[in-house]
This record gives C-alpha cells, structure tokens and sequence, in this order.
C-alpha cells in the first residue's frame, strides 16, 4: 500500500512539473497558475464543498470501471449506463408522489435499476450468443445517447422549454444541501465503502478478482464463472446508472441534453489510472475533480485558458500509467539493496 502511495505521489509530481514546463513555454507562471487552479478547488469551504460534489459523476463510474476492470469483465458502456439511469430517476421524479424521505431512495434505486438493465442486455448477450461485451457496451452507449435524446424531445419534453429538457422532478426527489454541501456525496461515500468490502471481504468479490486474475484457475477452484460475469455486469451498471441519477437529483433536477458529459469517460479514465483499485480511484477522482473544477478559477485569475487543464490530465494519465511498472521495480530493487546492506551488517 505504501509502495502504490508512493508511486502515485512521484506520479503526480512529475506530471505537475511537465505540466509547469509546458506553462513555462507558453509564458505563464507555473506557481501562480497552480496556486489558482488549487485555491478554486480545494482550499475555501465552497470551492472544497464544489470539488466534492463535481466528484460524484467521476467516482461512481470509475468504481463501477474498476470493479469490471478487475473481475476480468470488459464493461465500457458507463457512458450508455449513466445516462440511462439519470432517465430512469428522472421519469421516477415526474410521476411517483412519495415524501422525501422514501422519495430520495426510491429514485436512487431506479437509477440503478436503469444502469443494472442496460448493463444486463450486453450480459444476456454475452451468456447466451456468446458476443463480446467490449463491442456491445460500447454500441449500447450510442443506443443509449439517442433514446434518451428522443425521450427528452419527445414523450418526456417539457413544452415551456426552447431546448430539449424535461420538466424539473418533483422537489420531493431533489437532493438536500447542507450548507454547501450537497448530499449526493454521502452516496458516493457509501458506495465507495461498500465497493470495497464487497470486493474485498465478501466471497462473492474474492471470486471476482481471482477469476480477473485468472480465470482458468477459478473456473477449477469451483467459481461458477458465467454467473459471476453477469453479476459483475450489473453491480457495474448499477453504480454508473447511480452516477446518472444523482447528477438529476442533486441539480438541474432534470435530464437536460448533453447531461452525461463526460463523466463517465473521465470515470473509466480514473478507473485506468488508479490500475482497478477501488480507493485509489475515490482519490484520483477527486484530485481529477479539484482540477476540473479550479480551471474556471484559474482562467480568470491567471488568464491561462482553461483547456490547460485538460493538457494536466492528459500528463497525469500518461505519466502514471507509463511509468507505474517501472517504478515498482526501481522502488523494489532499492528495497532489495537496503534488506542486502542490513544483512551485511
């Protein structure tokens, strides 16, 4: 764990730096630049509270990316999932009348009721014609992208509207704020630990990641490894459609065109770079958030355009992942020479 902090660290330093060079470059000052970028993101309780909430779409789907990741399940359909559960809570919140205490539930769990069956179609897929689940999540995303944008233009559209929306869900289903912070984090929170004591102390998670490890192996140990895959698939999809569903629910309250973003590309993004570890990803979404969110900050401040950020990530991601094997084994030969030199002595 600390060898992985490590390298994680060393990572993001040497990304930070390049990053600085090319600002050096282009005639920006990198210190102020970055001051900036992380004062409007991390230090002050709104920008904190605004890093946390733009967080929540990053995490769910790089969780649900991690966990396919590591089962040895090829699920790149977040984007189609996400979208498909934000539509599902959103049509929840137009027609169930429910206090908000039973409200708030019942449409995070048709949010993920809409993620599980979109999910489940390129699992069904995959059990009984034996088609690929990397292509099939893949065109599931732009089956998804055009239902929801006839659903939106069409039978769900609100008629006030000049641009394809619905109406806004019942306030009953809206997501309460403490202060600044919107509750939509606590989901994230709970899924994050739950995640992670499914995968790591359930046996049904111990099967999972043997058979991501391998797979013959766990097919011999006893691992029934067709149902696994299928739950594997909508666990998966269940937490990119909660990302959908909160991204309603905590504001604009309405699936609005253009709402999955990229969210869940950045998700499976985290998911790659923090190499299919469920904590790890909770903190490279995070630290990917805080970037995302002080670019604004930063352009206005430093007049640095905002697509630096994106340049950031960019380095990130190629930096950490390019250089993880080849930190391990610098890290463990030190480690090796230092055991070496205290057995001499």
């Amino acid at each position: 764990m600390r060898q992985k902090l490590l390298n994680a660290l060393i990572g993001i330093l040497i990304a930070l730096l390049l990053g600085a060079f090319l600002l050096l470059l282009q005639g920006y000052d990198p210190l102020a630049t970055y001051e900036s970028l992380f004062r409007y993101s991390l230090f002050g309780y709104y920008p904190f509270a605004t890093t946390l909430r733009n967080a929540v779409p990053l995490v769910l789907p790089g969780l649900s990316a991690a966990i396919a990741f590591a089962s040895g399940v090829v699920n790149l359909g977040q984007p189609g999932q996400l979208v498909m559960g934000a539509l599902f809570a959103t049509v929840g919140g137009l027609y169930l009348d429910l206090p908000p205490a039973l409200m708030i539930p019942v449409l995070a769990l048709l949010a993920m009721l809409g993620g599980m069956l979109w999910a489940g179609i390129a699992a069904l897929l995959r059990r009984f014609f034996d088609m690929s689940e990397f292509i099939v999540t893949l065109m599931l995303n732009m089956i998804a992208d055009y239902f929801t944008a006839w659903a939106i233009t069409a039978p769900f559209k609100d008629p006030a509207a000049f641009s394809p929306m619905t109406p806004q869900i019942n306030p009953n289903g809206w997501l309460p704020k403490w202060g600044e912070f919107n509750t939509m984090i606590l989901f994230m929170f709970a899924a994050v630990v739950l995640a992670w004591f499914i995968f790591n102390r359930w046996k049904a998670g111990y099967e999972w990641r043997i058979t991501g490890q391998n797979a013959l192996f766990a097919r011999l140990g006893g691992c029934n490894i067709n149902r696994n895959f299928v739950a594997v698939m909508l666990v998966t999809g269940a937490l990119a459609g909660l990302a959908g569903g909160l991204v309603v629910m905590g504001g604009p309250h309405r699936f609005i065109r253009g709402l999955g973003a990229n969210y869940a590309w950045d998700g499976v993004m985290i998911a790659i770079v923090a190499n299919n570890g469920l904590i790890a990803t909770f903190l490279y979404g995070l630290f990917f958030s805080a970037i995302q969110t002080g670019a604004l900050g930063m352009e206005l401040i430093t007049n640095v355009p905002n697509e630096i950020s994106q340049v950031l990530q960019a380095l990130l991601v190629l930096v950490i992942v390019a250089s993880r094997e080849y930190l391990n084994t610098a890290l463990e030969q030190l480690a090796a020479r230092r055991r070496a030199r205290e057995v001499r002595t």
